[in-house]
């Protein structure tokens, strides 16, 4: 993301590369925090991806540092950006994690949850769909493409919103078992034949 914008930008200060990615939300969807921009131009310059081209300080203010894309820089740019998108990689959402312990959770705790879930995503995603819906004055200079990557998120959104409500219906009616409700022995017995079934045994079981 950074590489790719200063190289479209160039030569660009730190502040306007942080203004212009802060902007797009990226802290939301690419992992990349207000805090760190300023820290990951400085390595990439370190690493010679990133060259600084002036530093200059006006009044009071802090001293600017103003960059642009090295050789080595753009062609790493290149590299990454085939690689993401032509590679496949599983979105990182702790959630996953969370879910994987779902018996630990109290069943009607797991179901509220999961509908408050649906109500985060929704107020997530309600900008975006007044976007797309909308049709300002300003949208004739946004490329197609940022209107195409909202819809993406809202489509994704909205799939994971129909999952929540019908795994929360699916709890509700008394589907799975949870730990409060049946023996821990029992319950590991069931775990472990489970993945017996699905992987085979393993050493003890064998």
């Amino acid at each position: 993301m950074i590489l790719g914008l200063v190289k479209w930008l160039q030569p660009v200060h730190g502040y306007d590369v942080r203004r212009e990615l802060m902007s797009w939300g990226v802290d939301q969807w690419a992992n990349i925090q207000p805090g760190s921009i300023y820290h990951a131009l400085r390595k990439l310059a370190e690493e010679g991806l990133l060259a600084e081209v002036a530093t200059e300080q006006v009044g009071g203010r802090p001293a600017r540092t103003t960059y642009r894309v090295t050789r080595a820089g753009d062609q790493e740019f290149q590299e990454l950006l085939r690689r993401y998108w032509w590679e496949y990689q599983d979105p990182f959402d702790p959630f996953g994690a969370a879910f994987s312990y779902l018996p630990a959770l109290p069943r009607r705790e797991a179901v509220a949850a999961l509908r408050n879930r649906v109500r985060l995503l929704e107020a997530r995603i309600e900008p975006m769909r007044a976007l797309l819906a909308g049709e300002p004055e300003w949208s004739k200079y946004k490329p197609a493409h940022v209107t195409w990557m909202a819809e993406l998120t809202v489509a994704r959104a909205e799939a994971e919103i129909a999952w929540c409500g019908r795994i929360a219906d699916r709890i509700a009616a008394g589907e799975g078992w949870h730990d409060s409700e049946v023996d821990q022995a029992e319950f590991g017995r069931r775990w472990r034949a489970a993945i017996a079934d699905e992987f085979g045994p393993g050493p003890v079981e064998k």
